[in-house]
């Protein structure tokens, strides 16, 4: 891959029965977690809070983000790229509404996450962590 990863911080959202929520940007075919890159001077919680609020139009519970893990992987969205993703276990609170560049949210079975085409991050990583 080409340049440096692009770096994103990366949330990891259930529902009461245990499915996660996914993202489809505006323009993309795949689904992915919510989050984003982070603005100069943002810490890992800041961008998560404020890509949640931009994306979704809720809000992140304070203290509740939980580390999950980095991971590098293919990009989604950018040929030839890579991203390198801090994933956070996140409780949010409002509700939820695709907002700015996101058109289309699912709530999918970790361990089923049928006829959703999905990002690397997501496939590789995320459900994996989600079904443990």
């Amino acid at each position: 891959m080409s340049g440096s990863p692009i770096e994103v911080v990366a949330a990891l959202i259930r529902d009461p029965d245990g499915k996660i929520l996914l993202v489809r940007k505006r323009g993309t075919a795949v689904f992915m977690q919510p989050g984003g890159k982070r603005d100069a001077g943002e810490d890992d919680d800041a961008a998560l809070a404020r890509e949640i609020d931009e994306e979704l139009g809720c809000r992140v519970v304070a203290g509740s983000s939980r580390r999950l893990g980095e991971f590098i992987c293919a990009a989604a969205n950018e040929p030839g790229r890579d991203v390198k993703a801090v994933v956070y276990a996140v409780e949010i609170t409002g509700a939820i509404r695709p907002a700015a560049e996101i058109d289309e949210i699912v709530w999918v079975d970790p361990a089923r996450p049928d006829g959703h085409s999905l990002a690397p991050l997501t496939r590789d990583h995320v459900l994996p962590l989600a079904r443990g």
